[in-house]
């Protein structure tokens, strides 16, 4: 019986210095957590986030009312309306996205032919109330107006790809 003791003893005091040890290899190691909201994680180029709406450097909206986003999105999301200028060109009047209908499968932006709706970098984007999640232009543009830096770098590391 003493020798039963004595050997859950010695396994006791093996898984207690054992444990021990792993404790301090990892003590003094980098850590590999972050400290989420004050620290945040890299981000892959094909990231999908809050949609936006971007401009060409002069200013003009890139939208040309296609529509093609609005047919391709399969949670119906997109709702477009569009009218004729003067000079000839389609340009839209409405451009509205049902955030709480979008799945973010990133269609729409493979679908448009000039970058105009993109995916962008931010997936902090809650809100207090459900209207807050119907985008539409004026929103969806001052979303491509603040990322359009990043905007523009994501889409240039991603096109040999496209």
């Amino acid at each position: 019986m003493n020798s039963i003791r004595q050997f859950a003893w010695g396994i006791l005091l093996w898984e207690l210095v054992s444990g021990m040890w792993l404790t301090l290899r990892y003590f003094f190691k980098p850590k590999v957590t972050l400290n989420y909201p004050y620290e945040k994680g890299p981000l892959s180029p094909r990231f999908r986030g809050e949609h936006a709406l971007r401009r060409y450097p002069n200013g003009e909206e890139r939208c040309i009312a296609c529509k093609l986003c609005e047919a391709i999105c399969p949670a119906q999301a997109i709702t477009i309306e569009s009218e004729e200028r003067a000079d000839g060109s389609r340009r839209t009047t409405r451009y509205d996205i049902d955030m709480t209908k979008c799945i973010y499968c990133g269609l729409c932006e493979e679908a448009c032919p000039v970058d105009a709706i993109v995916e962008g970098p931010n997936f902090e984007f809650s809100t207090e109330t459900r209207e807050e999640l119907f985008y539409d232009k004026e929103k969806l543009l001052a979303n491509g107006e603040r990322w359009e830096s990043h905007l523009a770098q994501r889409l240039s590391d991603d096109a040999p790809y496209r």
